[in-house]
């Protein structure tokens, strides 16, 4: 699954440093999360750092629209890694 970033979000700029894959970017109104790079920091870390670091309740949370297994997930991984 990836992560999505709601309507909730200040644009404090805490989340985009801290992930791994770049994944996050400011949008057109808020920071956005492109579903093909996010992995939930599988492969890198035990949880998603943006949910960690966001100062917001609930601002940072699972896309419904790209559902994913932990599986899936470490094979983006493998992929995004190689294209390092």
């Amino acid at each position: 699954m990836a992560l999505l970033i709601t309507d909730k979000c200040i644009n404090c700029d805490m989340c985009d440093p801290e992930c791994p894959n770049g994944a996050i970017s400011m949008g057109s109104e808020i920071f956005e999360i492109d579903p093909h790079l996010c992995t939930e920091c599988k492969g890198h870390y035990d949880k998603p750092t943006c949910q960690s670091v966001c100062p917001i309740t609930k601002c940072i949370i699972i896309d419904p629209n790209h559902v994913e297994t932990d599986n899936e997930l470490l094979e983006k991984f493998v992929i995004i890694q190689g294209m390092a």
